[in-house]
């Protein structure tokens, strides 16, 4: 069973978190789904069908996972994954695979993006604090998604990093 509805994957499925810089247009985000899907349809570990489904949320974000439990993925099947997207991402002109960045809420609602750097300067200057929602792309299971994609910043790894002794 190769490619299936995201809802349908148990909560222990494993996930992949892509962040999109910059956010999609209609055109590129059509066009990587469209290829994300023809990968998942034929996605295989050592000749074994991979159960597979992906999300796009946010206008940047694209959430792959796969059900370990009919066949786990393999190395070369993670692989051919990420050879996909970056196929994507050099004809588009755009990252996909990088986590180096940080990805958060602004007051207004939408979603931007800073480097490390520059979100640890937004922290100095009070600009983002530890209620800022912030985006987890180290996610690993589907049932993240609910309780740890999107939290304020003092709930995930960012405090850490960025509000040290805070």
């Amino acid at each position: 069973m190769p490619r299936t509805d995201f809802d349908a994957l148990p909560d222990d499925a494993r996930i992949w978190v892509f962040t999109a810089d910059p956010a999609l247009d209609s055109a590129q985000e059509s066009e990587l789904l469209d290829r994300v899907d023809r990968f998942l349809d034929g996605w295989n570990a050592h000749g074994h069908p991979l159960t597979g489904a992906r999300r796009w949320l946010e206008d940047r974000f694209l959430v792959v996972a796969v059900d370990e439990r009919t066949a786990p993925p393999s190395g070369c099947s993670i692989d051919a994954l990420h050879r996909t997207l970056l196929e994507f991402e050099e004809r588009e002109g755009l990252r996909l695979t990088d986590h180096a960045d940080v990805y958060y809420r602004a007051e207004e609602g939408d979603v931007h993006r800073a480097t490390r750097p520059e979100f640890a300067r937004l922290a100095r200057e009070q600009a983002v604090d530890l209620e800022t929602p912030v985006f987890d792309a180290t996610i690993t299971r589907k049932a993240d998604l609910e309780s740890r994609f999107e939290v304020p910043a003092g709930a995930a790894w960012h405090r850490r990093a960025f509000w040290r002794g805070r």
